[in-house]
């Protein structure tokens, strides 16, 4: 069985995991989706996909795109060779 097919969002509105802005009311939708995210078996699983897929938009694994991209980041900065061993 792959994992999407255990996710708890299989049976939420998808437009939960879309919200249209970061800020205002929209943050409420974006609590609501994490919500979701934290309660669901393959939250991990999720996020996994959505950090090596790259730029994917919505709420996965229970992260906003801004959030996974600071991930990124933060993976690149400790894969990168440090600029004095150079």
């Amino acid at each position: 069985m792959h994992w999407r097919e255990r996710a708890a969002c299989l049976r939420v509105d998808p437009e939960l995991f879309f919200p249209i802005s970061a800020i205002g009311p929209t943050l409420r939708q974006v609590d609501e989706a994490k919500a979701v995210c934290g309660r669901c078996p393959v939250a991990e699983q999720c996020l996994d996909w959505a950090v090596r897929a790259g730029r994917v938009d919505g709420i996965w694994g229970g992260t906003t795109e801004s959030e996974r991209r600071a991930m990124r980041g933060i993976e690149t900065q400790r894969t990168q060779p440090c600029p004095s061993s150079m």
